[in-house]
């Protein structure tokens, strides 16, 4: 079984601590799973914790009155929660909920203060993904504003996709049609007439696996 130093030794988040302060720090940090659906932090709350994750994947979603949602991003190992409510002391602005068994790592307040006072190197990687999810959420509003339903929709896709063994944008997971749309504002009826006018037209590849192959000129479509 990892101990707590094996598992910050794992996050990129606390790489630049050296093995004394990581050492100290083992003590302060609580391993918690989390079950699919399960909220980590809720919209408008406030924690008094960083939350990291060291395996499976989590949404950020916002909802209207109504129960409306859309998916702001999906985060995954290594990323990271909470620390804006710490640094402003201000409610979450969104809710991140659990897409598969998750499972975390929770570092208190007073802790996650003192490590970014001690170490420089840590306050800029935690800087460099702010601005990493800064970056996002500008493409996200210039998609909204000014893409039609393709144009998001390719958007989405490049966005999902890592590369596979040849070097070309895959998405290996069955793509939800539902989730989709809740990514890119608009309707799951219209996102499946979408999806499946991409594939015929030969922008997309759907494999027998359920995972999709996304062709070059796919880019042109969220230009």
């Amino acid at each position: 079984m990892l101990t707590n130093l094996d598992l910050l030794r794992r996050v990129p988040l606390f790489s630049p601590l050296t093995a004394a302060q990581a050492e100290a720090l083992q003590g302060a940090v609580v391993k918690q799973r989390l079950r699919r659906g399960e909220v980590l932090v809720q919209e408008g709350h406030k924690s008094q914790a960083l939350f990291i994750l060291l395996n499976g994947r989590a949404r950020v979603v916002k909802a209207d009155a109504r129960g409306r949602e859309v998916i702001l991003a999906t985060l995954g190992p290594g990323d990271h929660i909470g620390e804006m409510s710490i640094i402003d002391n201000e409610p979450h602005s969104a809710t991140v909920r659990a897409e598969v068994q998750t499972d975390v790592l929770l570092l208190g307040r007073a802790e996650f203060a003192r490590c970014l006072s001690e170490n420089t190197s840590m306050a800029l990687v935690l800087m460099r993904g702010l601005v990493k999810r800064l970056r996002h959420a500008d493409r996200k509003i210039e998609s909204l504003a000014l893409l039609d339903v393709y144009g998001r929709v390719a958007h989405a896709l490049l966005d999902m996709a890592a590369e596979d063994a040849q070097g070309r944008p895959w998405i290996r997971e069955r793509i939800s049609r539902q989730d989709l749309a809740k990514m890119v504002g608009a309707s799951r009826e219209m996102v499946s007439r979408v999806m499946k006018d991409l594939e015929d037209r030969g922008f997309i590849e759907v494999a027998p696996s359920g995972g999709t192959l996304l062709k070059d000129r796919l880019g042109a479509l969220g230009l």
